[in-house]
């Protein structure tokens, strides 16, 4: 009989690349695995719209508030975080206790799991996935040392990011372990570069940047940096940004304060980004933080050049000393004007090096390479 493998990870945003790893990981584990299945939580309706996939099984807490959760801002957040927690932690206990799940792997709302384990016994392991860049306040490190005890096993999504975590002596060093998020099957990638969906508006050949329009992400520090190359016409490329988010005015403001309006456009959430890397002339990535960012990713995979920032954690694993791309120091404006230029005057033959170079070093951000990964931590750890 297959283990169980129970994933937890309430969100209050769609759009954020967590949801894509704990799918994608869920869906590696059925697809290929002979020993253990998987099971996502569906604590609060947050994948409501994801249940018709018969790839990947759902256990639906009928929590119906998703809709209806403050989405953008830190009170707001908070606020969310607060009826998450009301409505799913005895919720969570019951199915831990009646399911008996092998693991939880816990992803996001980390306090609910590590209080119910403190407080209560479940024979269930718990393998805790470290997600983006968390702030390590008090409170949450002495929450993250209590639950320790209950923790089999932590992964990070990138060395630099494992290395960070040893250093802050919260886990045990053996149990950190380096286990890369499974962003891409070839085959839904070729299934999606093939979709006839299409937003006309969007010209090929350009520059292209995805992702939510949060502070995180940082877009205004393109706006500032191209505002002169483009009124000086060495940057002859228009801009189309993917996404939406708490800073979409505020960037639309920056955008025409410049008189940018012709240059670079704003295009929203597209379901099937794919089509869009295929048909771009440069991708450009500008976060302050990122582990490594599954957009930097899905950019190398369709032979698309990058500009990213020198950000931790992640971007640097990809590019590697600027082999794989081009890398400006992190929120520095006029070293991404610096690495802009030197993108515009390398010649094709080396673009053509430094695609190669990040594609191959994407392929451990495969769905197979991760379950394989992930199985055997599990299995040595047994």
């Amino acid at each position: 009989m297959r283990q169980n493998l129970f994933y937890w990870g309430p969100f209050i945003d769609d759009n954020i690349g967590t949801k894509k790893a704990i799918f994608n990981s869920a869906l590696s584990i059925n697809k290929f695995s002979k020993k253990y299945k998987s099971t996502i939580i569906n604590s609060i309706g947050e994948w409501d719209n994801d249940q018709k996939n018969n790839l990947v099984n759902f256990l639906d807490f009928q929590n119906k508030n998703y809709e209806k959760l403050p989405r953008f801002g830190f009170i707001k957040s908070r606020i969310s975080f607060i009826i998450i927690f009301i409505k799913c932690f005895w919720k969570l206990k019951k199915v831990l206790k009646k399911e008996r799940p092998e693991y939880l792997i816990v992803h996001l709302m980390t306090s609910i799991p590590f209080v119910l384990f403190l407080l209560f016994k479940f024979k269930t392991k718990i393998l805790f996935r470290v997600s983006g860049k968390p702030k390590l306040n008090f409170l949450r490190k002495i929450l993250w040392k209590l639950a320790s005890k209950n923790i089999s096993l932590v992964f990070c999504n990138t060395a630099e990011q494992r290395n960070e975590l040893i250093e802050e002596k919260i886990f045990s060093k053996k149990k950190i372990k380096v286990l890369y998020d499974p962003v891409f099957s070839m085959s839904e990638v070729i299934k999606q570069r093939s979709h006839k969906e299409y937003d006309n508006s969007f010209k090929k050949n350009n520059i292209i940047m995805v992702g939510r329009l949060t502070k995180q992400k940082n877009f205004e520090i393109f706006v500032k940096a191209s505002k002169q190359l483009y009124k000086d016409n060495l940057l002859k490329y228009n801009t189309y940004i993917f996404g939406s988010g708490e800073d979409e005015e505020k960037l639309k403001e920056l955008i025409k304060l410049h008189n940018l309006e012709e240059n670079i456009f704003l295009m929203g959430n597209k379901k099937n980004i794919h089509k869009y890397f295929s048909m771009s002339k440069v991708f450009i990535l500008t976060s302050l933080w990122e582990d490594p960012g599954f957009v930097l990713i899905e950019a190398a995979l369709n032979n698309v050049p990058i500009i990213s920032s020198d950000c931790k954690s992640g971007p640097k694993e990809i590019i590697v000393n600027n082999n794989g791309g081009f890398l400006f120091q992190n929120n520095n404006i006029e070293d991404l004007k610096k690495k802009l230029l030197e993108f515009l005057n390398t010649d094709k033959n080396e673009i053509r090096k430094k695609i190669t170079i990040s594609k191959r070093n994407i392929r451990k951000y495969s769905l197979f390479r991760h379950f394989k990964l992930m199985e055997n931590y599990i299995n040595i750890n047994q």
